[in-house]
């Protein structure tokens, strides 16, 4: 399975916020079909906030991980591409919350940091691109 999806949806008459919540749903509905399982969506930790908590399970060896997703979006025409918009800062906020997430819920598996960005295209598509271990903490 590749990391690309693509799809029409009609998101023309969605105002910015409910965008974020459509591209989120988009998102998710992209990872379960990937197999994965979902175990929370837009869990908070003071003013920090997780978009997708998913599991993984490896078929061969039954070992599980721990998907952190970051969901980015932006509408065309844009100079970069929704991805791009995860800088350091939102880097560093998403895993102090993970750091939060993995303790108050005894996780004790593996733990990747991805990005789903979602990008609403002019002619009505949505282009859907899953950028797997996006970046790494520095435990």
């Amino acid at each position: 399975m590749n990391n690309f999806g693509q799809q029409a949806v009609d998101y023309k008459n969605v105002g910015r916020g409910e965008k974020g919540s459509v591209a989120e749903d988009l998102a998710l509905d992209f990872l379960l079909k990937r197999g994965m399982a979902l175990l929370g969506r837009n869990w908070r930790v003071g003013h920090k906030e997780l978009d997708i908590l998913m599991m993984s399970t490896n078929m061969s060896t039954g070992e599980q991980r721990l998907h952190v997703v970051e969901v980015r979006s932006l509408s065309e025409p844009n100079l970069q591409l929704p991805f791009e918009t995860v800088d350091i800062k939102k880097q560093r906020a998403v895993i102090s919350a993970a750091s939060a997430y993995i303790y108050r819920n005894r996780i004790m598996c593996e733990t990747q940091f991805d990005i789903v960005s979602v990008l609403f295209e002019k002619d009505g598509n949505v282009r859907i691109e899953y950028l797997p271990e996006a970046f790494n903490p520095k435990w």
